[in-house]
């Protein structure tokens, strides 16, 4: 069978695509996973999120190269393998950005199409938002976008202490303002996750023409005369044929794929044995994401999600679907334009965590306590990807270079985060719960304190993008309407495609490019339907 579209990656935007593309009943489409369907409990539960951290049947659980600015670590980097990708194991936080991000975005491409004004309406074409429609709010798309049904009482003591310490009260970050503290709208509905495999494809899987493979990991796109024809799959002979390849396995998945498919930088192509199609520099290249400082204390009260009743959360969860076993654990947080901005966009975010967390969750630390994380939002460092070798199922070898600017304009900025989250940590709202500090162990008084600090324990928040970019310029491996330079038939549709970091979470960015995406493979010019 030839298929009219196929769609190499089920997660953020894959699951998306296969929803617009599959709704004209004449194309044919297939969706390619490489990871099992998502029936796990765990993930429609939000709070399952901590036990899935280990769990590598739906997570790639990647790993960074040793960091030469962060002491030779190696980072940790989950991203999803399952049917929903990342949004089946994130912490749902759900955040767009801001409209200079989107402004730099249309500076890039040299398309307006990617400006605020022109993005804002596929943002609402995605949302159900539980508060209601508005000019900055949907309610009619597949994605379920709701306020928490549960939160823990010291995520207000987290609100309280920003407040005392200076900062507004931000009860939408995706509003008129980013700048302030408040908690987080999340992509559930009902109090259940709403990953894009719950809200785009659940809902259209008995389409007759949508063909929908799990545990199938693409080994190369096939390429003839400069033109995409189909995948193969890892293990079997056969091609699959389409008229067009989307790409949407992420930041990391998407420039493996392309250089196992020929596509890449020349040299490093050949070193691996792999022949040559397009020589394309930039494929791996421009990597981004956030660095995370996370601020660990005691609490003195038996109130936060270190020890629950895991029986007694799961029984209460199944049936009224609230509860802690419905909070997304990252419950509140922030946005702040730090005294060091350089431009009018908030610099630093926070997610607060009513329980202890080292080294994402994967290390369980005795006692009770809360954590504040801290990033900055804008790096100027950027990382590399390349392949490990010409085997598939090989993990790449991932370059973050963290702290890599070598001026170091992003060490400050999250030496400013971190000295923030201790500052809110101080209010005196936390009085009746403060313990004894864990992360740091002792007060930090200067920046060389802190800068140390930093590099023994910052990690990922999970943000990668960049490694596919789509650009004005000829080195851009992607035009603006996400097409190949040099090759036909092929797009990329996923959060590599970006070339700058947005304000924020990246899930909900990724849902919009695929939003935008669909209508331009389909020719649409409006987002009303």
């Amino acid at each position: 069978m030839r298929y009219d579209y196929i769609i190499v990656g089920a997660g953020s935007a894959g699951c998306v695509l296969a929803h617009r593309l599959s709704a004209d009943a004449s194309k044919r489409v297939l969706l390619l996973e490489a990871g099992p369907s998502d029936w796990h409990p765990l993930i429609h539960m939000p709070a399952g999120i901590a036990r899935l951290v280990n769990n590598r049947r739906v997570n790639w659980s990647y790993a960074t190269e040793p960091e030469a600015q962060l002491l030779g670590r190696q980072l940790w980097w989950p991203r999803g393998k399952t049917l929903g990708g990342s949004s089946s194991i994130n912490a749902m936080c759900y955040i767009r950005g801001v409209p200079g991000d989107y402004a730099r975005w249309a500076d890039a491409t040299g398309d307006d199409r990617w400006s605020w004004p022109q993005v804002l309406p596929w943002f609402l074409r995605s949302e159900d938002n539980s508060r209601g429609a508005s000019v900055l709010h949907g309610t009619q798309g597949p994605l379920g976008v709701s306020d928490l049904r549960y939160h823990n009482a010291l995520s207000d003591t987290f609100l309280a202490g920003a407040r005392s310490a200076g900062y507004p009260h931000n009860d939408d970050f995706n509003g008129d303002t980013q700048a302030g503290f408040g908690l987080y709208q999340v992509t559930q509905r009902d109090g259940r996750r709403c990953s894009t495999a719950t809200g785009y494809l659940a809902p259209v899987r008995s389409r007759p023409n949508l063909y929908v493979r799990t545990s199938a990991l693409v080994a190369r796109v096939a390429i003839r005369q400069g033109r995409a024809v189909g995948v193969q799959l890892h293990g079997e002979k056969a091609l699959l044929e389409a008229a067009e390849v989307i790409l949407c396995g992420g930041a990391v998945n998407t420039p493996q794929l392309l250089m196992l498919s020929g596509v890449g930088p020349a040299d490093h192509l050949r070193e691996q044995g792999i022949a040559v199609v397009a020589d394309h520099p930039e494929v791996g290249a421009n990597l981004q994401d956030h660095l995370d400082i996370c601020t660990l204390d005691g609490c003195t009260q038996k109130i936060t999600y270190d020890h629950l009743n895991e029986l007694a959360t799961g029984w209460r969860f199944l049936r009224h679907h609230d509860g802690p076993g419905s909070s997304n654990v990252a419950e509140a947080g922030g946005f702040v334009r730090s005294r060091l901005a350089t431009d009018e966009r908030c610099d630093l975010q926070f997610h607060f965590v009513p329980a202890l967390l080292d080294d994402h969750g994967r290390h369980r630390l005795p006692g009770y306590g809360y954590t504040v994380h801290a990033c900055y939002l804008h790096p100027r460092s950027r990382g590399s990807l390349r392949l490990r070798s010409a085997d598939p199922s090989a993990h790449p070898s991932i370059q973050a270079n963290y702290l890599g600017d070598g001026e170091d304009h992003d060490l400050q900025r999250m030496i400013e985060g971190a000295r923030l989250s201790r500052e809110i940590l101080s209010q005196p709202a936390f009085a009746p719960y403060r313990g004894a500090p864990v992360f740091p162990e002792r007060a930090l008084h200067s920046d060389a304190e802190y800068a140390q600090f930093i590099r023994q324990k910052a990690e990922s928040i999970y943000h990668p993008v960049g490694t596919c970019r789509m650009g004005k310029d000829d080195r851009a491996p992607l035009d603006s309407e996400l097409r190949l330079r040099g090759i036909d038939g092929l797009r990329v549709v996923d959060a590599s495609v970006m070339p700058s970091l947005p304000s924020g979470n990246t899930n909900a960015p990724v849902i919009m490019i695929a939003e935008r995406a669909s209508a331009l493979i389909l020719g649409e010019t409006s987002a009303a339907r």
